[in-house]
């Protein structure tokens, strides 16, 4: 599933009886967007999508699950709060994995500890990015999950994809690296609704990635209520659903696979426009872009327009902060742009976090031809990456997030 790290099959065990794993697991941004279910309970969409997987070394999940015999119950630790080990989508994805890991046991197929199986987990999950922002926490977060799990309860990696889709439809694109696409599946069981990567991190070097935080506020519509309403209520969606994505799922991994840039680029603009356009057909419309969202846009289209071609391309998901695609060789000049136009405080804290980028110089036609008042302070802060690897084991046990009687570090609660 991931070449990035070996694989670690047996969890460690101490004196205590105590066997903990602990996993990362990265973000998905899509370009083809995911928005409705067919089903509610089995997390079904009603149209396919695809994603590019961001590098762990700037947005990851890291879960450490750990299980003992001396657990009285289960227990989950969300960036150092504990939280409701009952919520539906989570026991969802425990029984799954329970379920599968006996099934294989059954048959005599399994390497571990064949009554870890029956014991209380502790599981304790950190993110390095804000929370339900429209950064894909809760994909990165199942998949996590669910992967950390199958590490500690041995269950096989192709099962994987539809338990994580019944945490959060989106985690299932966060088990792979690169560009993953999920598979709409016409059965009704939801066996063949599953993710399945289309090309690797490494196919596209030249692609980079960069979110630009407008706020870091918890959205007032979630994804879960807000799709449900789409359903229910937008004309547009099944539309959409029916005849725009499959097509345009075609093209998008034609594209990819072509490196064609600027085919992408306009194709993963006109998509999320579209959802956008779903959200305010929805009734009571949603409103998941702000006034800096739709500058961002403004701000693209000048540049793309003033070298007559698609050079960078924006794609906003539920909620107001962009993620930008562009190629290298154009990423220096366009943060420089962004700075310009939405020029940061001068004291604050560094404005370009993750992977370096060059300085460069506009010149005062481009500034020019852009014509648009700068917003002091509309930008917080640029996340530089890249695409990156799908999850990975941890094989530091310092890097456990759960101490040896089973609780949180003190590191994971300060988090």
């Amino acid at each position: 599933m991931t070449d990035f790290c070996k694989l670690v099959n047996m969890p460690e065990n101490d004196k205590q009886g105590l066997s903990v794993v602990t996993c990362t697991a990265p973000v998905n941004i899509a370009v083809i967007k995911y928005w409705g279910k067919r089903d509610e309970d089995l997390i079904l969409p009603i149209n396919s999508s695809l994603s590019v997987t961001l590098h762990q070394d700037q947005l990851k999940t890291t879960t450490t699950v750990a299980c003992s015999r001396n657990f009285q119950q289960d227990r989950i630790w969300l960036n150092g709060k504990e939280e409701d080990i009952n919520n539906p989508r989570l026991q969802s994805c425990l029984q799954e994995i329970r379920r599968f890991s006996r099934k294989r046991r059954n048959t005599g197929d399994s390497t571990s500890d064949a009554s870890s199986v029956s014991h209380k987990v502790h599981i304790c999950s950190v993110n390095n990015f804000p929370t339900a922002a429209g950064l894909a926490s809760s994909a990165s977060g199942y998949a996590c999950l669910v992967y950390t799990l199958s590490q500690l309860f041995g269950v096989e990696s192709e099962q994987l994809s539809a338990v994580a889709r019944q945490g959060s439809g989106s985690a299932c694109r966060s088990l792979y690296g690169g560009f993953v696409q999920w598979k709409l599946g016409t059965q009704l069981d939801g066996k063949d609704s599953l993710a399945e990567q289309v090309e690797s991190e490494s196919y596209w070097p030249e692609l980079r990635v960069l979110i630009l935080v407008v706020s870091a506020e918890q959205k007032s519509v979630g994804s879960t209520s807000g799709m449900h309403t789409s359903v229910e209520t937008s004309q547009l969606l099944k539309y959409r659903a029916d005849v725009v994505v499959p097509s345009r799922m075609e093209e998008m991994i034609r594209v990819i696979r072509e490196r064609d840039f600027p085919a992408f680029g306009e194709l993963t603009m006109k998509d999320s426009n579209q959802f956008h356009a779903i959200c305010l057909d929805t009734y009571p419309p949603i409103f998941y872009l702000n006034n800096m969202s739709h500058r961002i846009i403004s701000l693209v289209h000048r540049y793309n327009q003033y070298y007559g071609e698609t050079r960078v391309a924006y794609t906003f998901d539920a909620g107001p902060n962009a993620v930008i695609y562009t190629l290298q060789d154009h990423l220096p000049e366009f943060v420089q742009v962004v700075r310009h136009f939405f020029p940061p405080e001068v004291n604050g804290e560094e404005f370009v976090k993750g992977l370096t980028v060059c300085s460069a110089d506009l010149s005062e036609e481009l500034k020019r031809d852009i014509n648009m008042e700068p917003t002091p302070k509309g930008i917080r802060y640029i996340i530089s990456t890249k695409a990156g690897p799908g999850p990975c084991v941890v094989k530091d046990p310092n890097h456990h997030l759960l101490g040896a009687d089973g609780l949180p570090k003190k590191s994971a609660i300060s988090h």
